[in-house]
């Protein structure tokens, strides 16, 4: 990945420096970590912090994570300059790559950023560690994910809305992929924080379905739905409540994935809450 080094978001031109040719050392007194936030999952997106410790601003330019956990480097959402003054910190995110799952990835995540200090201007580069653990689960997730979708295509594919006390229907389709020769256990989907199912104990619901290899059915279940809370706030700040866990079994392994309602579902699931509670 090039990334012009004479000033942050300038052009590449035939006088630009590559990011390898030119990275060098954090300026003194900056320093780079790698977090997520809640609403970030959904998107498959993290955030680079930036904390100038330094006594002089900081302009941060072109930004990039390069983690060989992932096919690509991750780089900046949104093509901006984030000035920071001394003692300030930025959280720049960036949109993840797909992940690598054939084992050999070591993980280890390296910020690089293009910057311009005073009349200093350069790309910087720096191992970065993570304020609290999360790549490494989400990279398990993922591969998860990927291996299960090798063998079925796993989607939400419909709800239906009910009156409040009455239980809504949350769709699950699952359609084996044609040729897929490894068979994976869907064993169970787990509640959210805002979701729950009607008449199931723990919030676990069985669902007990092998599909892939001489398994080669289509078949729909209907999820039992019901709030889980009815506080207001719940609806109006939620950021996971409509994103399930499911439980499976993946080449004899344990292994869970994530599976989440896409905006325009998202959407209903939400209203219909509001309207069950009745503040809709």
């Amino acid at each position: 990945m090039i990334l012009c080094v004479t000033a942050p978001l300038a052009g590449c031109g035939a006088g630009g420096t590559s990011a390898t040719e030119a990275a060098t050392a954090l300026p003194a007194g900056v320093t780079v970590a790698v977090t997520q936030l809640r609403s970030d999952v959904a998107d498959r997106q993290v955030e680079v912090q930036v904390h100038n410790g330094s006594d002089e601003a900081i302009e941060i330019g072109a930004v990039s994570l390069d983690d060989p956990r992932f096919a690509a480097p991750a780089t900046r959402v949104v093509d901006r300059t984030s000035t920071l003054a001394p003692g300030r910190t930025v959280n720049v995110r960036v949109q993840l790559a797909d992940v690598v799952c054939d084992g050999t990835a070591t993980p280890g995540a390296t910020v690089t950023f293009a910057y311009t200090q005073g009349d200093r201007a350069g790309t910087a580069s720096a191992a970065a560690g993570e304020v609290f653990p999360f790549l490494d689960a989400l990279h398990r997730r993922e591969c998860v994910a990927a291996r299960t979708a090798a063998a079925a295509d796993v989607t939400w594919s419909a709800f239906t809305p009910s009156d409040a006390g009455a239980p809504a229907s949350l769709e699950l389709s699952i359609v084996p992929r044609s040729g897929a020769a490894a068979a994976v256990l869907l064993a169970d989907v787990r509640e959210t924080n805002l979701l729950t199912f009607d008449g199931v104990a723990g919030g676990i619901l069985p669902l007990d379905v092998t599909v892939g290899g001489d398994d080669q059915n289509a078949r729909t279940i209907a999820l039992p739905l019901r709030p889980a809370r009815c506080d207001p706030h719940a609806v109006q700040e939620d950021k996971r409540g409509t994103v399930f866990t499911l439980d499976v079994v993946v080449g004899g392994e344990p292994g869970q994935f994530t599976l989440a309602a896409d905006a325009a579902l998202r959407g209903r699931i939400l209203a219909w809450v509001a309207d069950w509670c009745g503040y809709g």
